[in-house]
Formats: structure tokens, C-alpha cells, sequence
């Protein structure tokens, strides 16, 4: 079963643009679970533009699904955030100070001793860790050498050539989870992933345990309302 771990940043971005408390990124995320996600993500930044550090510590005894926390290792604050939460998973994003939103993965090899003693620290106190990396499979290899539990593949270039040729689209993503299988790392995906291009994601990528999904997900719920969005990406998913 692969499992749908729903992204409530864009939720408090909302709630930023105006102050106060509304949309609350606390109860959409007890409500996420409510409906049937399979586990919360949020990825907070130094600037705190849409997740803000409180937000994690008031989401975290509520969840009761998976709890997966986003970000740049390299900022103390966040490795601080991670280990006083001890969310289920950590996810590594190479994150530069004030980025838009995540664009490329770890060069694993570049930066394979700087992962490894990272990654160390996480698993010592019990958090399961993935690193994101581009659908390369050198690069897949070297997350291997830095001791991950899992990958999570960065899907924007899948997302971005679907509709032109989704059958070369998928192919390095393809390439990438077999090598992934093949050296025992287990696999998430994350990244422009939607309703138009998540059935067939799903379908041929082998070994895929979860996938990330919040910025299409959100903006679907404006139209078709949240609990029903949740369970239209289930669909997609096989569920």
C-alpha cells in the first residue's frame, strides 16, 4: 500500500497572508487524518513564512498516523526542531536560505560524510530519515553510502513533461527505484505530484511506500473541498 502523507504548509501560508488563527494548519491536520491521509507532513523554514516552529510542536502529539518534518539539516534550528519532536521521519532537503519551494536533491556524494554523520544523529534517537534526491541513479547509490533509511524521489521533471511524453517522463524514475530496491532503501516520492499524474506515477513505480503531496492537494480542496480531495488522491492511489 502506498501511503498518501498530505503537506499542510500551504494551509498556514493562508492563514499568514491575513494574521490571526484562520485556516488553523493544526486542526487541517488532525482533519487530514480524520479523512483518511496516511500521514502529515510540514516543512518549516528559518522565516517561518507558512509552518511556524509552534505549529510543529502543536501538530505533533496529535498525530496519530505518521508525522514526517521537512528541511535543511545545515540550519541548527531545525535539527533542534526535529529532535525535540522525534517526528516518525525526517526528510533531508537541500533547502538555500529563502528558496521559493525545494528544486533539485542531495548530490549524495558530494556531500556522502556530511549525510552520514547527520543522518547518525537522527537515527539515535529513533527517527526514520530520507534524503531527497533527483531521479539519478548515482546519486541514488551514494544516498546508500550515507546510511538513509529511505529516498524520496524530487518529481518536478516527471510532473512537468507528463502531458508531452509521460512514457520517457517516468523512465528515469523508473531507473531510479529499481537501483533503490536493489541496494534495500525504501522509496518516497514527492513534488508536483496531482490528480492528473499520480494513477500512473503510482502504477509503474516499483516499491513506492509514500508519496508527499500539498500544494495540488490544497488547491484542489478549494474546489472539491478537503475531506473529499483526500480520499479523491487515495483513488488515484489504488485505494
Amino acid at each position: 500500500m502506498i501511503h498518501l502523507s498530505v503537506n499542510i504548509n500551504k494551509i498556514a501560508t493562508l492563514r499568514n497572508s491575513r494574521g490571526g488563527h484562520t485556516p488553523d494548519p493544526v486542526k487541517a491536520a488532525t482533519d487530514c487524518e480524520r479523512f483518511g491521509a496516511n500521514g502529515i507532513t510540514v516543512h518549516p523554514r528559518p522565516d517561518e513564512r507558512h509552518i511556524r516552529y509552534a505549529d510543529v510542536r502543536a501538530i505533533r502529539p496529535l498525530i496519530t498516523t505518521e508525522f514526517n518534518i521537512e528541511g535543511n539539516p545545515r540550519e541548527q534550528k531545525f535539527v533542534d526542531l526535529v529532535l525535540e519532536t522525534l517526528p516518525h521521519q525526517v526528510t533531508l532537503v537541500p533547502d538555500t536560505l529563502g528558496q521559493l519551494t525545494s528544486d533539485h536533491g542531495w548530490d549524495t556524494i558530494a556531500h556522502r560524510d556530511y549525510l552520514r554523520q547527520i543522518i547518525a544523529l537522527f537515527k539515535q534517537h529513533g527517527i526514520r530519515t530520507s534524503i531527497f534526491v533527483n531521479a539519478d541513479e548515482r546519486m541514488v547509490e551514494g544516498a546508500a553510502d550515507t546510511g538513509t533509511d529511505r529516498i524520496e524521489l524530487y518529481t518536478e521533471s516527471y510532473a512537468h513533461h507528463y502531458t508531452q511524453n509521460r512514457e520517457q517522463a517516468i523512465a528515469p524514475f523508473v531507473k531510479a527505484a529499481q537501483r533503490a530496491q536493489q541496494l534495500g532503501l525504501g522509496l518516497n516520492a514527492g513534488h508536483d505530484l496531482s490528480l492528473q499524474n499520480l494513477r500512473y506515477f503510482a502504477q509503474h513505480i516499483p516499491g513506492l511506500q509514500e508519496v508527499s503531496i500539498g500544494h495540488a492537494l490544497i488547491a484542489d480542496a478549494l474546489y472539491f473541498g478537503l475531506e473529499n480531495v483526500v480520499m479523491m488522491y487515495q483513488r488515484e492511489l489504488g485505494k
